[in-house]
């Protein structure tokens, strides 16, 4: 069910070095608050920020967690990043292989 505190959620988050995604990956997994961190380590991003358009490399993270945890996560998140205004978006996970979800059940304690 999306709505139960264990549903699982992946956070979305770019930060601008793979550094950075390294070091928030290593602080979040290790409180236990996501079960696993995806970094991929090349990106564009293309937006406008204060009416200039802006064209950066950054790196994409993809943080597994539950929506118990995600509130906790994302602030943790915004705490450690680098940006005034970090991307930081929950997305639902819908379904997946069935093995796997049941792992990132199991590797998060109770809440």
């Amino acid at each position: 069910m999306p709505d139960s505190p264990d549903a699982p959620i992946s956070l979305y988050v770019t930060v601008p070095s793979e550094e950075l995604a390294r070091s928030i990956a290593h602080t979040l997994v290790n409180e236990r608050l996501v079960a696993c961190v995806n970094i991929v380590p090349a990106i564009t991003s293309i937006y406008a920020w204060e009416g200039v358009l802006l064209e950066d490399a950054e790196v994409l993270m993809f943080a597994k967690t539950d929506r118990a945890r995600m509130e906790r996560a994302g602030a943790r998140i915004v705490e450690l990043h680098s940006y005034d205004v970090p991307c930081l978006l929950a997305l639902p996970i819908v379904g997946g292989h069935g093995p796997y979800l049941d792992w990132l059940n199991q590797s998060r304690p109770p809440v």
